[in-house]
């Protein structure tokens, strides 16, 4: 392990010498444990590294976020696009459940919140992405069961995690609309997509879980409705960019096509071992939300966002639609 070099690295990204100790001192033990594989952070395979994160969260579980912050930064140091991705898989969407058992509570009372949750342990970071939609299973039929579909699909149209808008400068890009119109604005978000891309495949760095070459980059200019999509009529339709796109296009499983579109961990595994059926479709409410609060904040009023084919579905993409107000600006 580069220490010295790491070191460096974090002091240029201003991270504090008290979080830098702690970080070395994650990957040292996690060195140490390599080394009993006969392996080090040089050659690790990353298909193992759950083996480690859930024997932190058996035996020290608040250690666990502080080993994979220290990695996923050690990654990016190393240029380490698979440990990255690795790392990602472990830690997307990780609040989502914390934050429906919050939900619950707000929306319906502690009592029937506890109700719901009885016997059930929303399971920790650090657990192997592929377990976690088990409890996606139970949790949603409970919730359907005490509360009924109107109400379970409430509660999943509010994303369950951050949404878009937080990756936007929202003031500048209402007054953009408001200057160019939708369709002009829709356009310009989807160029911006596409150079990001071509950024990311130039500098050998990925986007967000995934590897981007030349293909990557077609497959994202080629799909016309992708980024904030396009308008049709009174609807916006939008197709997220897949998970892992490279991934999708070199596999001829059409199952696994669909495991590679999606990004939710709470949901993949199923779709890669058959059982997604015993997921509720309407826990894609969730991925359509994502944008919900970026378009209500862009056009100063609420408005409908639902799915309309998804991974969980039947898919290899998630295409959702946006219900525009009567006011919209076109220009």
């Amino acid at each position: 392990m580069d220490k010295e070099g790491y070191r460096k690295y974090l002091l240029e990204k201003k991270v504090t010498e008290e979080i830098i100790e702690k970080f070395l001192t994650r990957l040292s033990d996690y060195q140490t444990y390599l080394e009993k594989k006969k392996q080090t952070l040089e050659d690790m395979v990353t298909n193992k590294l759950t083996e480690y994160t859930e024997y932190l969260v058996k035996t020290e579980n608040e250690a666990t976020m502080e080993f994979i912050r220290s990695l996923y930064n050690y990654a990016y140091f190393k240029r380490r696009n698979d440990i990255i991705e690795a790392v990602i898989d472990i830690i997307e969407s990780s609040t989502a459940m914390d934050n429906l058992y919050t939900r619950i509570a707000e929306w319906h009372g502690e009592e029937i919140r506890d109700e719901i949750f009885k016997g059930l342990t929303i399971p920790l970071v650090g657990v192997h992405p592929e377990k976690k939609p088990e409890f996606t299973k139970r949790i949603l039929k409970r919730i359907e069961e005490k509360l009924g579909e109107e109400k379970l699909i409430a509660l999943m149209k509010p994303c369950l995690h951050e949404g878009y808008i937080m990756f936007r400068d929202i003031e500048k890009d209402r007054k953009e609309y408001q200057e160019i119109g939708i369709d002009a604005f829709l356009e310009k978000i989807t160029q911006e997509q596409i150079q990001s891309f071509e950024k990311n495949r130039d500098e050998g760095t990925p986007a967000f879980a995934q590897i981007v070459d030349q293909e990557v980059v077609d497959y994202v200019r080629n799909d016309p409705i992708s980024a904030l999509g396009k308008r049709e009529g009174n609807v916006i339709y939008l197709t997220k960019i897949p998970y892992q796109v490279k991934k999708l296009l070199l596999t001829n499983d059409e199952r696994m096509k669909r495991f590679y579109a999606c990004y939710c961990p709470w949901v993949r595994g199923a779709i890669k071992n058959g059982t997604e059926k015993d997921i509720s479709k309407h826990f894609c409410e969730c991925s359509a939300g994502w944008y919900k609060e970026f378009f209500e904040k862009l056009f100063e009023q609420p408005v409908f966002i639902e799915p309309v084919e998804t991974a969980l579905t039947g898919v290899p993409y998630c295409k959702i639609a946006v219900h525009l107000p009567d006011n919209i600006i076109i220009k």
